[in-house]
This record gives C-alpha cells, structure tokens and sequence, in this order.
C-alpha cells in the first residue's frame, strides 16, 4: 500500500443543512378571499413553533415599494406600466426583504407575490402569459415560494365580504366578470404546480379553515 493511501482521505465538508434555509410561504386569493384574516394566525402558529417570522407584502413591503403601492392602487395607468411597476416593486421587496430574510433563515410570508401577477394582469386584464413569463424570468429565475396559500371562495362571498369592510381601491372596483377571470386564473396556476399550492376553501369556519392552514404548514415544519 502505497504512503499516500495509507491515510484516509479528508472528508469533504459537509454541505449547509436544507433547515439552514428559511421557508418563503405566498398567501393569494381574489379581493376579499379571506387571506388577510389568516396571515396573523400563521405568523402566530410559526412563532410557537420556534420560527422567526419576517411579514410582508405586495405590492409594499419596502420604502420604495409602498410608495409604488400607491400608486398601482389609485392611479389610472396603462397596463404595461402596471405590470412593470409590480414587477419592479416586487424585484425590490426580493432584494431587500425575502432574500435577506431566507438566507438568515427566516420564515418569510407575503400577502401575494408573482401568482397574483398571472391573476390580476394576466387573467382579469388580459395581458399574454408569455410575457409575464419573461417578467418573471427576469426579475426571479430561480426564486418560488415553497408553499402558496390559496384562499377560495365563490366570487358572491368575496364581493360580499369587501362591501362590508372598506373603501374599495381600483382592483377592487373592478366588474364582477373580472374577479371570475382572476380566480380561474389562481385556479389555473394551482393546477399547473400543484407541488406548491394548497388551495383552501374560505367559505369554511375560521376553524376548518385553520385545520387545512396547519396540515399545509406542517409538511414545510
């Protein structure tokens, strides 16, 4: 046996742990689904888990980002110009909020992320798949949330549920007919990458509901 086998070879470093990582968790729905209600409880079902938990938003999450929140919601625009304005808000929200957060290791929530992109653009305002491909290749190849949230209900409850709440913004001012393209849209996503959504019945008791958020959450824990 020659000198140089006589040793064992050094063992490679070990490669991080995939726990290392933080967990990204989207939370999407048409207006007045019912995600909002239920990003608090998931938070607070996180946190007594032991998880540190970063929550945010879209379009928002950042100083630039509120801003062109404001903007998106209230001013009249032609659809490119929305959909670029999401897409550049949501490229800062990444750099600043999700990326840092995943790579502490961090739970990071957000109330809608690109899914909602493919929704509201694409499905209700028509704009061609393809190029919200491009945007999204774009602005995160490789980034995707490990597990959407999809809050469904017929559009009656939805539309019953905002009339009862708030001033509506110009989403939510939107015509019946629109919210239908919108939630087949979601639905159509849900389909195509079924590994990652969990789509739940909002019409169900908070507590049914927050059964089918645990059983999701649980396959990520």
């Amino acid at each position: 046996m020659s000198a140089a086998s006589s040793h064992p070879s050094p063992r490679p470093a070990p490669l991080p742990s995939a726990a290392a990582r933080g967990r990204f968790i989207t939370f999407e729905g048409i207006d007045g689904a019912g995600k909002s209600t239920h990003i608090g409880f998931v938070t607070d079902w996180l946190k007594a888990a032991g998880k540190t938990v970063v929550s945010s938003r879209e379009p928002g999450g950042t100083a630039l980002g509120e801003k062109l929140r404001e903007l998106l919601l209230h001013e009249t625009m032609d659809l490119d110009t929305e959909a670029l304005l999401m897409f550049a808000s949501r490229r800062e929200h990444i750099a600043q909020v999700i990326e840092p957060g995943l790579a502490r290791g961090d739970w990071v929530l957000s109330d809608r992320f690109t899914d909602a992109s493919f929704a509201y653009q694409g499905g209700g305002r028509g704009m061609d798949r393809a190029r919200l491909d491009a945007l999204e290749q774009w602005v995160h190849p490789l980034l995707q949330p490990d597990l959407t949230l999809l809050f469904d209900v017929p559009l009656s409850v939805a539309r019953a549920r905002l009339d009862a709440s708030r001033t509506l913004d110009r989403f939510e001012q939107e015509q019946a007919d629109f919210f239908e393209r919108c939630r087949a849209e979601y639905l159509r996503r849900a389909s195509q990458f079924p590994e990652r959504f969990a789509v739940i019945d909002s019409t169900r008791s908070i507590d049914e509901v927050r059964t089918a958020l645990r059983t999701a959450l649980e396959k990520l824990a």
